[in-house]
C-alpha cells in the first residue's frame, strides 16, 4: 500500500509539472516573432512596446523597433474571427519585418477608450518612424499586404 501511495504522489508531482511547462511554451513576447507568432498585449506590455502615452500624452513616440499592426479585436466578434487566420499567416510571412499584436477590447478596455475604439475589429498600422494610420472593418489580405509593404515597409 505504502509503494502504491508513493507511486501515485510521484505521477501527480509529474502530471502537474508537465501541465504547467506545457501550458505556455514559448511564452508571449516580441523575442518570438522570429517564429511569427501573433502577439497579445495588455495594457502594461503595451505602454512598454508600443506606446507610452501616459509618459507621452501630447506626442506619439513609438516604443518599438519594428513597424507592427495592432489588431482591436473582441472574441465575440464575427469579423475579427474572419480576419485572424490572415493575421497568422502575415506574421508568418513577415516574420522579420513586422510585429502583429492584438488587444482585446473587453479585457483591455483603457485601451480601447485612449484609442477611441468604437467598432471591431480596427487596426492601428505604425511605422518605425512617423504617425500611425487607422482602418477599420474586416480588411482583405490584400489590403493587409498593400499597407504593409507601401507603409509600413516602405516598398514602391
Amino acid at each position: 500500500m505504502r509503494k502504491l501511495k508513493s507511486l501515485l504522489m510521484i505521477l501527480v508531482a509529474l502530471l502537474s509539472i508537465s501541465c504547467t511547462m506545457s501550458a505556455n511554451p514559448k511564452g508571449n513576447n516580441a523575442e518570438n516573432t522570429a517564429e511569427g507568432e501573433v502577439i497579445h498585449l495588455n495594457r502594461a506590455e503595451f505602454l512598454s512596446k508600443v506606446f507610452n502615452y501616459e509618459k507621452n500624452p501630447d506626442k506619439w513616440v513609438y516604443e518599438g523597433n519594428k513597424p507592427c499592426i495592432i489588431d482591436f479585436y473582441a472574441d465575440w466578434c464575427g469579423p475579427c474571427k474572419k480576419v485572424a487566420p490572415i493575421l497568422n499567416d502575415l506574421a508568418v510571412q513577415y516574420k522579420n519585418d513586422i510585429i502583429i499584436y492584438k488587444i482585446n477590447v473587453d479585457k483591455e478596455k483603457e485601451l480601447a477608450t485612449a484609442f477611441g475604439i468604437q467598432s471591431i475589429p480596427t487596426f492601428l498600422f505604425i511605422p518605425a518612424k512617423g504617425q500611425p494610420q487607422v482602418a477599420q472593418g474586416a480588411l482583405p489580405r490584400e489590403e493587409f499586404v498593400k499597407q504593409i509593404d507601401s507603409f509600413l515597409l516602405g516598398k514602391k
